[in-house]
C-alpha cells in the first residue's frame, strides 16, 4: 500500500514492526517547547487504540531515505453520523412549524475524522503532514467519506494552517472539553432529592435513539458504542419523586426533568502526563495534596498527581430536560466522579457544545478545562447533499452536540 514520492513513502501502519518507531515520534512530538507545560499521550503500547474501536479505521505512516525512517504518523477513522433533522412526511402535513423536533428523524452522513498527525520536528515544514492527510483523505472517498473533519486547538497555527489553508478545511465547531479532577480521599456526596437508574445498554439504546438521535455528529452505530467493554454504563437521574412502570412507558410520556449521560473508560486506552511544569508548580500541587490528606474534613480542592501518568473517564451522550435538568446532570457528573475515583482515575471529563443547555451543571476546572476545542471540516463528496440539510459545512451549529468517545 506504499506511494512513493522521491524519499519519501507513505503506507500503511505494520503493528509488527512499526510499534517501537511510531512511539519515539510520539513521544517527541508532545513533550513540547522546553520550558512550557505540555500533554502527553502514552498510548500504552497500542498505536492504534484511539481508533480501534470504530467500525472503519486506517493508520499511515511516512517513511524518509534509504533508512526507511518513519518520520511521520497519521490516524483516520469511518463513522455514520447526524449531520441534520427533518420531519417524516407523516407529520409535514400535521404541522407548519418546520422546526418541530418531536417528530424530527435525523438525517446522516458518513463522516471521517483524522486525529493523531505526528511529524517528527527536524522533518517538519517538509511536506510531510500534507502528504499524510491527502492520502488519508483518498481512502475516505474510496470508502463513500462524505465528509471529513478533525479537532485541534484553536491556538495551533501550524496544523490550523495545514488544514484551512492548504487542504481547504473550514471552521466549523467550537466545543467546550470539561475537566475535573477526582479527589483522592473521599467521594462527592449525592443529593437525597434525585434517583440514578442504571440502564440495560438495549433500554440505553432506545433512549437514545428516541430522545437524541437528532443531535449532530450523533453515531448511528450507537448500539456498538453502548455494547462496548470500555462503556461502564449508562445512567438516568430523576427527581426522587418520579416513577415510571418501564423504558417504553418512559419514553412515551417522559416526565417533566430527567437528564441522562453514559461513561467510558479511557483509562485502559491511554493515560496522560503534564510535563514541562516547573518545580515550583510541582511542590504546589503536592502542598495541596498533602493539606488535603491530613485535613480532609475541611474540602480543601486538591490538584491530582497529573505528572505521573493518570488516567480518565469520559463522560459522553449527556442529554436532559425539564427545569431540574441542571441540578440533574450535576448528580449524574458526580455519581461518574466517585466512579472514577474507584477506578483509580486522576480525572474525568467531557466536552460539550459551547451553546449546551447542561453545561452550568458540569462541575470542572477551568484551568484544567479547554474552552475552545476548534473542529474543521471539509466536504469530500461535492454531488452529495440531503435536500433539509444541503452542505453541513454551511449549517449554523446546534445548541448541543454528541462527542463519541471513540475519537475522543
Amino acid at each position: 500500500m506504499g506511494e512513493e514520492g522521491g524519499v519519501l513513502m507513505v503506507r500503511e501502519f505494520d503493528a509488527e514492526r512499526d510499534c517501537e518507531a511510531v512511539e519515539r515520534v510520539e513521544r517527541e512530538c508532545e513533550v513540547g517547547p522546553s520550558g512550557k507545560m505540555s500533554l502527553y499521550t502514552d498510548l500504552m503500547g497500542d498505536p492504534i487504540c484511539r481508533v480501534r474501536h470504530s467500525p472503519a479505521y486506517l493508520m499511515l505512516v511516512a517513511e524518509l531515505g534509504e533508512e526507511r525512517e518513519i518520520v511521520g504518523v497519521i490516524r483516520g477513522c469511518i463513522k455514520t453520523v447526524t449531520c441534520g433533522k427533518k420531519l417524516p412526511r407523516s407529520a409535514r402535513n400535521a404541522t407548519d412549524d418546520p422546526t418541530t423536533t418531536k417528530a424530527a428523524v435525523p438525517v446522516y452522513t458518513k463522516a471521517a475524522y483524522i486525529l493523531g498527525l505526528r511529524v517528527s520536528l527536524p522533518h517538519r515544514r517538509m511536506g510531510i503532514g500534507l502528504r499524510l492527510v491527502r492520502r488519508l483523505e483518498s481512502w475516505f472517498a474510496s470508502m463513500g467519506a462524505e465528509y471529513a473533519y478533525m479537532a485541534t486547538d484553536s491556538d495551533n497555527s501550524p496544523s490550523l494552517s495545514l488544514f484551512t489553508r492548504r487542504l481547504s478545511y473550514q471552521n466549523f465547531r467550537t466545543p467546550s472539553i470539561l475537566v475535573h479532577p477526582v479527589h483522592p480521599h473521599h467521594d462527592l456526596s449525592l443529593s437525597k432529592n434525585v434517583q440514578i437508574l442504571s440502564l440495560p445498554p438495549l433500554e440505553a439504546e432506545s433512549l437514545y435513539r428516541r430522545l437524541l438521535s437528532t443531535t449532530e455528529f450523533f453515531p448511528r452505530d450507537i448500539d456498538s458504542v453502548l455494547q462496548n467493554k470500555l462503556n461502564l454504563g449508562t445512567f438516568l437521574a430523576l427527581p426522587s419523586d418520579t416513577n415510571f412502570a418501564n423504558m417504553e412507558s418512559f419514553l412515551s410520556l417522559p416526565p417533566e426533568s430527567w437528564a441522562v449521560l453514559s461513561v467510558w473508560n479511557s483509562k485502559d486506552v491511554f493515560r496522560l502526563q503534564v510535563r514541562g511544569a516547573s518545580k515550583l508548580k510541582k511542590m504546589c500541587a503536592k502542598m495541596s495534596r498533602v493539606f488535603d490528606r491530613l485535613f480532609p474534613w475541611l474540602m480543601i480542592p486538591s490538584v491530582p498527581e497529573v505528572f505521573r501518568p493518570f488516567g480518565l473517564y469520559f463522560l459522553y451522550g449527556l442529554g436532559g430536560e425539564g427545569t431540574a435538568k441542571v441540578r440533574l446532570i450535576r448528580a449524574l457528573c458526580k455519581m461518574a466522579h466517585n466512579m472514577a475515583r474507584k477506578g483509580g482515575c486522576g480525572v474525568v471529563a467531557t466536552e460539550v457544545g459551547v451553546l449546551e443547555p447542561l453545561r452550568a451543571g458540569v462541575p470542572h476546572w477551568a484551568r484544567f478545562s479547554c474552552e475552545e476545542d476548534l473542529w474543521c471540516v471539509k466536504r469530500l463528496g461535492e454531488d452529495y447533499s440531503d435536500g433539509s440539510v444541503g452542505d453541513w459545512t454551511k449549517s449554523a451549529p446546534g445548541a448541543s452536540i454528541f462527542v463519541d468517545p471513540r475519537d475522543f
